[in-house]
């Protein structure tokens, strides 16, 4: 079982505590509201009521014990930069913060914390993406240069296999599994002599040229 501190209960953070306590992990929030924290109490193994500020704090519950620390910390790029430089010296194992804009994301990056997200903009980016193209049905940014699509085939693709299209050569991709719509039957790593059909949802790694390539395909 992991084991996760959610540092922040506004609506980020107790969606993030929820769901990773939903998926069997042990949770432990801080949040200095006592309402916010009696509302998610019932959702989460451990909640507290304390400032995820004061280093008293977050070396008594034993931070690098925990396999993640996510500083969900919102209004206050004060607070949520000195939460993560606390946590980075008391040695906890992985950072994951959000940040409210560009450069709160960069403040975040130089003091340590492992990852930084920008819900409005990463939500904004896989908007525009499935916006931009109705056979990208989600669009997740892995890194600067990769990411993950699921994309309905292109009609040129139906009745073919992967080797026949060649996708690796011609597109520079990889598909890593493929979903069925309205079922939950998923085929990771399909063969070559897969033979595509219309109800098929690839899921595609590339890069975001080679992605482009793809979508101008569809």
């Amino acid at each position: 079982m992991k084991s996760y501190v959610v540092i922040g209960l506004g609506r980020f953070g107790t969606s993030v505590a929820r769901e990773l306590a939903k998926l069997g992990g042990e949770v432990l929030v801080i949040d200095s509201d006592e309402e916010a924290v009696e509302e998610v109490s019932g959702d989460v193994t451990h909640a507290m009521i304390a400032d995820a500020t004061d280093e008293a704090v977050l070396r008594s519950i034993g931070v690098r014990n925990f396999d993640c620390v996510v500083v969900a910390i919102g209004g206050s790029l004060e607070k949520s930069v000195l939460a993560t430089i606390i946590l980075k010296d008391l040695g906890a194992k992985q950072i994951v913060c959000k940040a409210q804009g560009g450069i709160h994301k960069r403040v975040l990056e130089q003091i340590g914390a492992d990852r930084v997200i920008v819900p409005e903009y990463d939500m904004g980016r896989r908007l525009a993406q499935t916006l931009n193209n109705p056979n990208v049905l989600d669009y997740v940014e892995i890194s600067e240069d990769c990411c993950v699509i699921d994309l309905t085939p292109p009609d040129s693709w139906i009745g073919k296999n992967f080797n026949d299209l060649q996708v690796r050569r011609l597109y520079d991709i990889l598909v890593v599994a493929v979903r069925k719509k309205d079922s939950a039957e998923v085929i990771s790593l399909p063969n070559a002599d897969y033979v595509i059909k219309p109800q098929d949802i690839l899921v595609v790694v590339g890069t975001s040229s080679s992605i482009e390539r793809v979508q101008s395909k569809a």
